[in-house]
């Protein structure tokens, strides 16, 4: 059993960076402080992004940005850091937060703005995705965060707790080398149907919400067993096990997954959804669910769903796939639909109760991204 063993050394790097022992409670300019800086930094990647767009962001998403509503909501965030910058300078006595803050975004704004001119067009086939990540993590974080803080299932957990650096660093990187993520799950359909399958649009002929319903059963079935194979086989165990060493379960945790892993994973329900024949759309509108959903059953939510629990997966039925209790263990391989653990027999759903702690049950994981990466014990 992994135990949680308290900050990482780059945990600590940033808490004396920038933490102090004054209250945080809203109202003490903690939060403002907290959401000036990540609010001024994200604002100045944005505004990098409009500078460098062939290098900084990704060309497999470039074109589907809707770029008005973009310069809104960075001209929105550049502005909002400021104002809460100046909240927190007011309000704390380390001031650092705040001024970090409003420096960024005074740097985002002497660099243009919201209004730097992008180029007609922008040719280069691979840019790390910035954009991509700037984006996810303030959606994210402005969905999540308060709804953990609303409804948490474990109210002494903080926003920053033990490992968020870590978790902070898969995040960053999966979203930053997005084009080769999308470029890897996609060769293997790709290549199968060029050599050997010809083109049918088997589920593409169906509605647009029938089909979406097709993918997503398809989907968490492929998933679904791709999943068990990573379970039951040493070899893939260890990638595997990476996602199931965090001892604190919240939105950031899901995020925390070996990249072969990911790929993987990824490549194989591409793959079947592809030649299947599903429609671009149909598969866009999985990938949108999938981005929320997936970061909703990792979070530290507390309301249980009753309604909903025999339908979909939710935060308890998940968080029993992550528990390391010995009952548990192999156990909630469906990601999305509970009823394939009922088929298959693998689904544990105590009554009334949620699990009592986190981990892999047997040997430890190492604690820091690269550590990770490199499958060190």
């Amino acid at each position: 059993m992994q135990e949680d063993a308290g900050p990482t050394a780059l945990d600590l790097q940033f808490r004396q960076a920038f933490g102090d022992d004054d209250p945080k409670a809203l109202g003490t300019g903690w939060v403002a402080g907290v959401a000036s800086l990540i609010g001024g930094a994200l604002a100045f990647f944005g505004v990098l992004c409009f500078h460098f767009p062939q290098t900084l962001t990704a060309p497999v998403l470039r074109a589907r940005y809707p770029v008005p509503l973009l310069r809104a909501t960075l001209q929105a965030v550049l502005i909002a850091s400021i104002l809460l910058g100046l909240f927190n300078v007011a309000r704390r006595r380390r001031k650092v937060l705040g001024l970090t803050g409003i420096f960024l975004a005074i740097a985002g704004m002497a660099l243009g703005g919201a209004g730097v001119p992008l180029p007609d067009s922008v040719d280069t086939k691979f840019g790390l995705g910035l954009e991509w990540f700037a984006i996810n993590l303030l959606v994210l974080a402005l969905v999540f965060v308060p709804l953990e803080r609303a409804l948490p299932l474990r109210p002494e957990q903080k926003v920053f707790r033990p490992e968020w650096t870590t978790d902070g660093a898969h995040f960053l990187i999966s979203h930053l080398l997005v084009q080769a993520f999308s470029f890897g799950a996609l060769l293997p359909s790709a290549l199968i149907r060029q050599r050997l399958l010809p083109a049918k649009a088997l589920l593409g002929s169906l509605p647009l919400p029938v089909q979406f319903l097709a993918v997503l059963l398809l989907a968490d079935f492929t998933q679904y067993w791709i999943h068990r194979c990573f379970h039951r086989l040493p070899f893939l165990w260890r990638l595997h096990a990476v996602h199931h060493s965090s001892t604190a379960m919240d939105w950031l945790a899901g995020s925390r997954m070996h990249p072969l892993d990911a790929l993987a994973t990824r490549a194989g329900v591409m793959t079947v959804l592809v030649l299947a024949g599903a429609s671009p759309a149909a598969v866009a509108l999985y990938l949108a669910f999938v981005s929320f959903h997936a970061v909703f059953i990792h979070a530290n939510f507390g309301a249980r769903l009753r309604w909903l629990e025999r339908f979909l997966v939710t935060p308890r039925y998940h968080h029993f796939h992550h528990a390391d209790e010995r009952e548990a263990i192999d156990t909630n391989f469906a990601v999305h639909l509970p009823l394939l653990d009922r088929l298959f027999g693998t689904r544990f759903m105590p009554e009334a109760r949620w699990p009592r702690t986190y981990g892999v049950w047997e040997g430890s994981i190492a604690r820091t991204y690269l550590a990770q990466l490199l499958l060190r014990r």
